[in-house]
Parts: C-alpha cells; structure tokens; sequence
C-alpha cells in the first residue's frame, strides 16, 4: 500500500492569453507543491485557452504555446504536472506534457478527436498515434488522457488500466449544458470500474465566447465510487491522498482476459518513497479527500451561475469593465439585470429606461422598483418625441390610414431604443447586454437592429419558460423579491401596441417551448412532435417560424450555452435553403431553411 498525493487544478484562463495563462499554472503549481503533492493536474489546452480555433493557424502563436510550456516545465521540481498545450511535429497535436525537474520529461498525444456539436478539432489538430504508456510518479504507475480519449468506451482508459495503470489522470475542457455533470459522473464511474483504477478528471473553469467550462472537477475510485470533488464554476485546488493497493489479482481474475498487469511501457518521472500504513495494508484503493467533497447544484441554481459565469467572463476577457441593459420592466431585462449585477457588481451596471405611449405605468414602475432592489444605476431616455417625427417623416411609405405605421412603427420603436443603447456604449465605453430569450430568437420574434442590438445576449440560450425558473432562484436566494413579483406574475408583452401581449402572436410559451426543445435540441421531426402530444397545425407554424428566422439569428451577438444546443457553434443551418421540414418531408432530421429576406416578416418576427 502507498500514498500520492494529487493536486486537481481547475483555472480559469483566457484564449490567447499565453504568457499570462503560463504564470497561473506556475502560481498553481508553487502551492501544489508547497502542498506536498507529488502530481498536480491542470485543463486541456490550459496554456492556449480553449478553443484556440484560427489562432492555431497564426504564425507565431504554437510558437508561443511552445515557450510557455518550457517556462512551466522549468517551474516544475519534485512534484509532477501535467499540463494542457498544443504540440507541432509535422502536424498540430492536442497534447498533455508531462513535466518533472524543470523539464518536459514525456508528452501524450490526444488519439480522439471530436467533431460534433461545438467541437472542429479535426479542423486543427491530426489524431496522436503513439503507443500506450505509463509514468512513474511517487510509486504510482499514471496513466494520461487528454478529454474525448476518456468519453469513449473503446478509448485509451481500458487499455492502461489492463496494462497496469493504477490511476488514470485525464485533462479536459469540458463544456457545460444543463445536466451534463449527472452524465460524466455516470460516464467517469464507469470508465474507472471498467479500468479497476482510480480515476481523477480536471476541467477547464470560465466563460468563453458562447461557451462556460464549469469545472466540477472528479475523483474515483477503482469502483468507480465519487471521493473527491472541486466546485462548479470557480477556480479552485483540490488536494487529495490516494492510497494505492495492488490490483493486480483482481486483473487476473477477471473474466475479460487482460493480458498482464505491467504490459506498457513505464516511464519514470519520481521514485520517491511510498509511505506505507501497516492498518491499511489489506485495504482497497480508495481516495481521501483533504477538503470535504464540493456540494452541487441543482439544475436551475447551475444554468444561473453558468450565465453569471459566461457573462463576467466575457466583459472582463474582452476589456470592458462596465455594461448597459435596456429596462423595459419585463421579465428578460430584469433577469439580465440582476445576473449582470452579480457577475460584474451593481455599481458597473446601468439600466436605461426608454418608455413610449405603449409603456405602461405599472411597467415603469417595475423597471424603478428593480433599479432600486438590485443597486444598479439607471437613467430615463423617453424615445416619444423621436418616434413621433419618425413616423411623421416615414408616412409616406409605411401603413396608409394607420398612424402608427402598423408592424414597421411597432419595430422603429425598438430601433430608437437600439439606437439610443449604442450611442451611450460609444459615448461611454459601456457594453450592452441584449435581453431576448432563446424563444423569442428562435421564432423571430425579435428587433434586427433593435433589441437586437448589442454586444453579448445574456439569455440567448434560454426558454422562457426557463427565464421565470431563473427569477424565483434569484429571489429565493435573495429572500425577498429581489425580482419585482409583478414582473413575473404579469403576462409578457413587448408593449409596441395599445394592449399588446406575447401569445397574441405566439403560442403560449408552454407549449412553446417544448416544441422548439424538440426541434432545435432533439431534431424531431413534425411526425415526431405530433406523435408526443402537440398539435399538428402549432407544429408546422413553429416550425416555419425557425426556419424563417435563421437571417436573423446569424446577426445576433453571442450568448452563453446552457442547453444542449444553442444557436451558435453546435448549430450551424444554412441561411438559403428550400427544404421545408414543415411539410413532413420524408426523412426530414428538423434540418429546414428556407430562403430568407432582408427585412422583418410579420408580426410574429417583429
């Protein structure tokens, strides 16, 4: 029986950011190894950020990567890392170094590469085709993994725990989606079991771009048992013990037939001493954590802190400091609001109230109330005047005989507040955060140029319905209603017109949403959906309506990913197309597009 101490480094580190993402893993490392550990683990491609994407093909930057990891690995003394970074020999490679006294002591090649949903890496990188090994660290035979190698079943784990690996480490950059953490967990356990060897999974911590990497870093026994965890959504460094008991007789009673317990070839890094524990001697290999295991959340507290997460990280990793939101005293701009209020801090948030004729007191009122419980500050821009000599100047080409100018005057409204957001961003340097919804920006039912109009949709990968979940969780957690309770118990609208409500124009939003989770997320055809329930005719409407607004999503800014597919990277439908999976075309895989204009439709796409 012997002990190595394990050090789970989950960082948060910024694309790019080369020198400054080498001098967090050298800070990590110091207290691993003032720790005592004798192995510290950090992310997949934690030098370069991840993904790096076109970066990989700028001169310069593998060069970059390359003098980073030299200056981690001259950082390195007793205490092993094994560090995320992009490898060139020949061809680009996902790599793992594995560092020891100040130098690159062994390097493993990620074998499989994905290239669904959010992932291109075959775009970049070529498969790594070296064989098999294990190191020597501290007495313990380690096997390394890099991400996808660990999610496969057919993949590497198996083969180093038949060859007699008695941990496998594996590195990842890991995104979130609602529920993910439950499926690793369920996958990790397995793959420890199945391999008869401890398991430690590090994930990379931050927001970037459309994606939030939620850490949630595991430990598991040779049963595939949960003994050690880091928390979700921050950085963090857990140290645990793992005690080492041979598992030889195990591999050689297993019916499966493994071929011997030290078949791959050992590398060694670290011989030092293993601590023996006489109580112990006759005892499984399990893990002790030296920090208890970190609780989690449940999935709508998760899907909270992703969006603060993905939001703080985007204002700070691209420069900004302060953000503006439009407060119209609906639901959507409260929550982004208050998410923005927590990720960058009240006093950097400012709320701009722009009411019309259409603002209803009790809306005003609700956008004040919010101001003041959240500690933001606000300021009231009324775009009447500037509408009114709009449509006074456009009357010749908008709606004869309606003085509002029908559907085109309900959108300038939204227009002038775009217009007065942008001005006070470029006056002021301030971010705008849009407000829509992943319904609305599904369906079209939104302002291109309008509430559109921004540089970064906090709620762009949320359903409505999920929108008013995310509300009570806020004040839940505040105790009070932090959230005004009108805004969430008074029926949507976007106010463009006298008593204008969001299910005048769209199904109720729960039936709404249900069918595009079916559509976008599930890929379920019109049979399909007809089939669990919804009615044929909603269907086919909605459906149209995806399709329809596919122009309209490609001149979206990005958002943060909470679901399991957003509009975005894992979603990737043509602009012109005359398929129509509305029509219950044969086969169809809910694929549609159809051609697109350049102007706004009707008034479902405002």
């Amino acid at each position: 029986m012997g002990n190595l101490r394990v050090a789970l480094c989950q960082l948060d580190v910024t694309v790019g950011d080369l020198e400054g993402n080498a001098d967090k893993v050298i800070g990590q490392l110091a207290r691993a190894e003032a720790a005592g550990a004798s192995l510290v683990v950090f992310p997949e491609l934690v030098l370069t950020g991840y993904p790096p994407e076109d970066l990989l093909l700028e001169p310069g930057f593998v060069e970059g990567n390359l003098l980073a990891l030299e200056k981690v690995a001259a950082a390195t003394q007793h205490c092993a890392a094994i560090v995320g970074f992009v490898e060139e020999d020949g061809d680009l490679y996902n790599a793992a170094a594995v560092c020891a006294e100040g130098e690159v002591r062994a390097v493993v090649r990620k074998q499989l590469l994905p290239n669904y949903g959010v992932f291109d890496e075959r775009r970049y990188f070529v498969p790594g085709t070296n064989r098999d090994q294990l190191f020597l660290i501290g007495g313990v035979r380690v096997g390394v993994t890099v991400c996808e190698d660990a999610w496969s079943p057919l993949g590497p784990v198996g083969r180093l725990g038949a060859g007699g690996a008695e941990l496998v480490v594996t590195i990842n950059a890991s995104p979130y989606r609602a529920g993910i953490l439950a499926q690793r967990e369920r996958m990790l356990a397995t793959r420890a079991a199945d391999a008869s060897c401890a398991l430690a999974y590090v994930n990379l911590v931050g927001g970037q771009d459309e994606l939030v990497f939620d850490g949630a870093s595991m430990v598991f026994d040779h049963d595939g048992e949960l003994v050690a965890s880091a928390p979700q959504f921050r950085e963090a460094l857990t140290i645990c013990d793992l005690a080492i008991h041979p598992m030889f007789r195990k591999r050689l009673l297993d019916p499966r037939g493994h071929e011997g317990t030290s078949s791959l070839p050992l590398v060694t890094i670290s011989e030092a001493p293993v601590v023996e524990d006489e109580e112990a001697a006759g005892a499984e290999q399990q893990v002790t954590p030296l920090a208890p295991i970190a609780p989690r959340l449940d999935r709508v507290a998760e899907v909270y802190e992703a969006l603060v997460l993905g939001t703080s990280d985007y204002v700070r990793k691209n420069g900004f400091t302060e953000v503006l939101v439009g407060l119209s005293g609906g639901v959507d701009s409260s929550l982004v609001a208050t998410i923005a209020a927590d990720a960058v801090g009240p006093g950097r948030v400012h709320g701009v109230l722009m009411p019309s004729r259409f603002s209803s007191a009790g809306s005003i009122e609700d956008a004040s109330l919010l101001v003041t419980n959240v500690g933001i500050g606000a300021t009231t821009v009324p775009i009447e005047a500037a509408h009114g000599v709009l449509l006074e100047m456009l009357e010749p080409v908008l709606s004869a005989g309606d003085p509002s100018g029908g559907l085109a005057g309900e959108n300038l409204q939204a227009r002038i507040r775009g217009i007065i957001l942008m001005a006070i961003s470029n006056a002021r340097g301030w971010l705008v955060l849009t407000t829509g919804n992943k319904s609305e920006m599904a369906v079209g039912y939104a302002t291109l140029y309008g509430d559109m109009a921004g540089g970064y949709a906090v709620l762009k990968d949320v359903p409505k319905t999920l929108v008013y979940q995310l509300c009570e969780h806020r004040n839940s957690v505040a105790g009070h209603d932090l959230i005004p309770r009108a805004v969430i118990s008074k029926p949507p609208s976007a106010e463009l017109r006298p008593d204008q409500r969001d299910d005048d124009s769209l199904p109720p939003y729960a039936v709404l949403d249900p069918i595009l989770e079916g559509y976008v997320e599930r890929d379920l055809t019109v049979s399909g959906l007809v089939g669990a329930g919804f009615d044929a005719a909603t269907v086919r409407r909605v459906i149209d309506l995806v399709d329809h607004a596919e122009y309209k999503r490609r001149q979206a800014p990005p958002g943060p990913r909470v679901t399991s597919r957003g509009f975005g990277k894992d979603r990737r439908m043509p602009i012109t197309s005359q398929f129509r999976a509305s029509a219950g075309t044969a086969g169809s895989t809910g694929a549609a597009r159809s051609a697109a204009t350049g102007s706004d439709r009707d008034s479902n796409a405002r």
